[in-house]
């Protein structure tokens, strides 16, 4: 049943039956694409060339002796050395004579430029990873490691490449490492020659020098120095008694002050008749800033001589203090009522006011013995002051020929320390270089040989016949459910019940010639067995090609 002209028809949803009369009606359109699909699958499968990959892991061997004794003299770590040697190893010529020597991809050089078949091999087949700790069966210890790899049709073949991948590896090694330390030796040792040389050159000008003018020389001026060096701590040590004994006389100040406060305040317990004194704020005010200032004055001599500014500021103004200080004791003594010994006071009181008056006139003469040292110790600074001028004046005069002959100590110094320096290295290097000739350094050395492969890495045939099948029967899918779509005629009742809305009393089958339905099956049946007959064949045919190839 056709529709109508200018009406549209929308068709009803399909049920399971109906899906079940679709793959039966069109189940030649499913089953044909899926078929071809199966043969074409199993055909690039089977035809696809084998890929066997042969690995190699090769690691990172430290030095046999401590780096603490021995310090290398390569500068590149491995990482960056084996990224030079794989440059190296993968250069055109490198690659060329590898592909001639163990004659490699001979369909692809009668096809493609030979450059082009290097690129591809250096692109695909060759894998090298980066330096990295690998955890393999064989290895005791997880030294820094890496794998070379080379994948071919032939896993023979993709052995002896990877064995001669590594020993190229090896021997590039070797020589680079060689290379870089003999020319690090190399560098050094020119550079001591040079410093040798310098310092001979400053030996014999100083030579000249010293027979040039004998008997004027430096010795003097040594012992110039060591005056002035000596004079200048003597300096130093004078300051410090100074200091000291100026410490030692505010002692006995303050010890004076206290006996005569003891006295000035001696009481007669038997007559009760004692004058009492106040004590003078302005005097313990002055006691204090002389005590500060005279505690400043003695740091500053312990960094700095008496010529220092600093120093003498303070002790001007440690001097007008004490003078003041004086002033009010001179003041207080003339205001200071005399104690009265009556006839009738304890002859303990008397006893005790002579062992003070004479502790006071002792304490007092000490004082005045430390007046004197102090001066003493001045006249000593100054004098010896003197002779330091004396010494700097006369090194300030020292001839043009001394200072000559100091540039001439000094150069040789640089030179001597330079050359010294130079020859540690040198002796450094030297050692790294035995070393590395002894093969004890740090190296390459082959941790797991190339493997040879018993199954091909590529291709991945079963998931191949997998994907290819399942392509096929999508395709079937599409075209079988793009061929329900295209056909708007009535298939059942249920599609006469749904677009004509009219009840159904009887059905009339088709009717058809049996012959031409004899017919028909046959020629069906006839394609469909040359079809499978023709794509087993071919399956059996590639499938056997591939066996009879690979042995």
């Amino acid at each position: 049943m056709q529709p109508q002209d200018g009406l549209a028809i929308t068709r009803r949803a399909l049920d399971i039956e109906d899906y079940i009369d679709v793959l039966r009606r069109h189940r030649a359109w499913i089953l044909g694409p899926l078929f071809a699909a199966l043969v074409i699958s199993v055909v690039v499968a089977f035809l696809w060339p084998d890929t066997y990959i042969s690995t190699a892991i090769i690691r990172v061997v430290p030095p046999q002796v401590p780096e603490i004794y021995v310090p290398s003299n390569i500068t590149t770590d491995m990482q960056s050395r084996v990224n030079s040697m794989e440059q190296t190893i993968l250069s055109r010529a490198t690659l060329t004579n590898l592909i001639t020597t163990q004659g490699l991809y001979p369909k692809e050089r009668a096809r493609k430029p030979l450059d082009d078949v290097i690129e591809d091999m250096r692109s695909h087949d060759i894998r090298i990873s980066n330096v990295q700790l690998l955890s393999t069966t064989n290895a005791k210890q997880n030294y820094p490691a890496f794998s070379v790899s080379f994948s071919y049709n032939n896993r023979f073949t993709a052995q002896k490449v990877a064995t001669d991948l590594v020993a190229r590896f090896l021997e590039e090694n070797q020589r680079q490492v060689t290379t870089q330390t003999g020319a690090t030796t190399a560098f050094i040792t020119d550079r001591h020659t040079e410093a040798k040389q310098k310092l001979d050159e400053i030996e014999n000008r100083l030579s000249s020098f010293r027979a040039t003018h004998l008997g004027n020389l430096p010795e003097e001026q040594a012992n110039n120095y060591a005056h002035l060096n000596a004079a200048q701590s003597q300096v130093l040590n004078l300051g410090a008694e100074m200091a000291r004994n100026t410490q030692e006389k505010f002692m006995l100040e303050n010890l004076l002050r206290t006996k005569k406060d003891e006295l000035a305040s001696l009481k007669d317990p038997a007559s009760q008749s004692t004058v009492l004194q106040q004590k003078n704020e302005r005097l313990a005010e002055k006691e204090h800033e002389i005590q500060q200032l005279e505690q400043i004055l003695s740091n500053l001599r312990e960094h700095y001589k008496d010529t220092y500014p600093d120093v003498q500021n303070a002790v001007t103004r440690l001097a007008t203090l004490k003078k003041q200080r004086e002033n009010i004791l001179k003041e207080d003594a003339s205001k200071k009522p005399e104690v009265a010994v009556t006839p009738s006071a304890s002859p303990g009181f008397v006893r005790e006011a002579r062992d003070l008056e004479a502790a006071v006139k002792a304490l007092a003469a000490q004082i005045e013995t430390k007046d004197m040292q102090s001066e003493e110790l001045r006249k000593q600074a100054d004098q010896v002051k003197e002779s330091i001028h004396a010494l700097q004046a006369r090194l300030e005069s020292t001839p043009v020929g001394i200072k000559e002959y100091d540039e001439l100590i000094r150069d040789r110094e640089l030179a001597r320390q330079e050359y010294e320096k130079l020859d540690k290295e040198l002796s450094s290097s030297e050692g790294a270089t035995k070393l590395i000739n002894r093969q004890q350094g740090e190296r390459l050395e082959q941790l797991d040989p190339p493997s040879l492969p018993q199954t091909a890495a590529e291709p991945k045939r079963p998931i191949i016949v997998a994907i290819g099948t399942g392509i096929g029967l999508i395709i079937g899918l599409c075209l079988a459910g793009a061929r329900e779509m295209k056909d708007t005629s009535l298939k059942n009742l249920k599609d006469v019940r749904a677009y004509t809305q009219l009840p159904v009393l009887g059905s009339v089958p088709l009717l058809e010639n049996d012959v031409v339905v004899r017919r028909r099956k046959r020629l069906s049946w006839l394609a469909w067995s040359t079809a499978c007959l023709v794509g087993v064949v071919i399956m059996s045919s590639s499938v056997v090609y591939y066996y009879a190839t690979k042995l």
